[in-house]
């Protein structure tokens, strides 16, 4: 065997500010993605895409194709993993995004159903599935970046820009339909709450096209990404896997499993807040399932002021995590919106003031748990599986927590009246079963990527000597 080079090049660094805004700039696209369809599916997709007597109806159809993303995700994950792990993170991430971003623009050019029937039905789900499997392979490529690039000591910190996304997402997103919905007001005497006749013919749009722009951004700051370190690594020790998910179910489905149920409960708050939150703030109170009866724009003017708690405490959540640890850090959290989702009728009977406490208490729960994933579920794995176990774990959840999270709201929001007790309660169950899996879990803080893929490097080089590697 050839003696291993001496004297070569050192492995190109990324700069610490291209790490952070290219493991920013996907995620944000990512959950913009995700706000804008998610408020066009309550606003207007139901009418445009799914015609029904019954608006229940029509509303838990719009859901349905919504959560059909969330099951694609697996999928995304599964091979965009392997190419993250096979190939690097680099030329994955690009052809993430850019998948992601032709299927959003696409919906935006979509005919309705008035125009051609069941076939727009259709290609909008085709154009949802397309993205969730792009997005099944986002998230982990982004917080691998941020962590395999973090310096000492700051992994959690690092992995917290790829979660500011998600309200970065929100207020981009939200805020688009709130100017397109100020262009295109309702006719004087309409119901506030609804659209007017040219935000449903062709405003909706406009927000799915302008991803193009945020695509562009994206692709030209992860285009100019080298390796990691870490990766480089693996690669040269001759640690890559042939089959990366072969060996992440076999060596490690404990944390598969560990890693899935430690983030359900973040997406189902995640969900609640989010979608649940707009179809039971607009419904009207006289309605057949009643809701709190604010307009749209006031209802969403809302959220975004609880969402800026969001995206402060998801900044704060990585020092705490640092210095703490994810697990002890999660563990409150999550016992905290085990007490939050028992409280949900309490704090709306407060009226306006108790809603926006209700909203400001939700998104900063958020954050505080949302923060710590990007650095708790890479360290799990090993350099070897890192893509893939990580990009499982979170993306199973989705189908978990999730996929499923809105159309159950809506089901128990209709059992309970109009009073939403009892998807409190639901919000409750799930982050119990969190937190059993927090603790049975361990402390990864201290971990480090590359003690971690010894065994993996070390298992590695016995396969060369003896069986091919899998």
């Amino acid at each position: 065997m050839p003696a291993p080079a001496t004297g070569s090049a050192p492995t190109p660094v990324n700069p610490r500010s291209r790490v952070l805004v290219a493991s920013l700039i996907g995620t944000t696209i990512e959950f913009y993605d995700f706000y804008i369809y998610a408020t066009a599916a309550v606003l207007v997709f139901p009418q445009l895409f799914f015609p029904s007597s019954d608006p229940t109806t029509a509303l838990l159809s719009s859901f349905a194709v919504f959560g059909a993303a969330m099951v694609a995700r697996p999928v995304g994950a599964v091979v965009f993993g392997h190419l993250g792990d096979r190939l690097g993170r680099k030329k994955t991430l690009v052809v993430s995004l850019l998948t992601m971003g032709i299927a959003t623009f696409l919906i935006g050019v979509l005919p309705t159903y008035a125009q051609a029937g069941w076939v727009a039905t259709a290609l909008l789900v085709l154009m949802r599935l397309a993205q969730g499997f792009a997005l099944g392979g986002e998230w982990s490529g982004a917080a691998l970046v941020a962590t395999e690039n973090a310096p000492s000591g700051k992994r959690a910190l690092y992995g917290t820009f790829p979660q500011l996304g998600a309200p970065l997402g929100f207020i981009i997103g939200n805020g688009l339909f709130l100017g397109m919905g100020a262009l295109l007001p309702s006719a004087a005497g309409a119901d506030p709450s609804q659209p007017s006749d040219a935000f449903v013919s062709w405003g909706w749009r406009v927000p799915f096209l302008f991803s193009a722009v945020m695509v562009a951004i994206g692709l030209w700051v992860r285009s100019r990404l080298v390796e990691s370190a870490v990766f480089a690594r693996t690669r040269e020790s001759g640690g890559v896997r042939r089959l990366p998910l072969a060996t992440v179910v076999r060596s490690h489905g404990k944390q598969l499993v560990l890693g899935t149920f430690i983030m359900l409960a973040t997406y189902v708050l995640f969900y609640l807040m989010t979608t649940f939150s707009l179809s039971y703030g607009r419904a009207a109170k006289d309605a057949a399932v009643p809701g709190l009866g604010y307009g749209y724009t006031t209802f969403v003017l809302m959220m975004i002021f609880g969402v800026l708690f969001f995206a402060a405490f998801t900044l704060v959540s990585g020092p705490l995590a640092d210095r703490y640890g994810r697990r002890a850090t999660l563990i409150w959290v999550t016992a905290g919106i085990v007490v939050f989702g028992l409280v949900w009728v309490p704090l709306i009977e407060l009226g306006t003031l108790g809603v926006v406490l209700w909203l400001v208490l939700g998104f900063t729960l958020m954050g505080m748990t949302f923060g710590p994933m990007g650095a708790l579920l890479p360290e799990l794995f090993p350099t070897s599986v890192r893509y893939t176990g990580s990009g499982i774990s979170y993306n199973v959840s989705s189908i978990l927590g999730a996929a499923v999270a809105p159309f159950i709201a809506v089901a128990l929001w209709e059992t309970g009246d109009g009073s939403p007790w009892l998807v409190g309660v639901y919000l409750s169950a799930m982050a119990v079963l969190t937190l059993i899996a927090l603790l049975l879990g361990k402390e990864t803080k201290d971990v480090s990527l590359d003690d971690r893929e010894a065994a993996s490097t070390d298992d590695a080089t016995r396969t060369r000597a003896g069986s091919p590697a899998s």
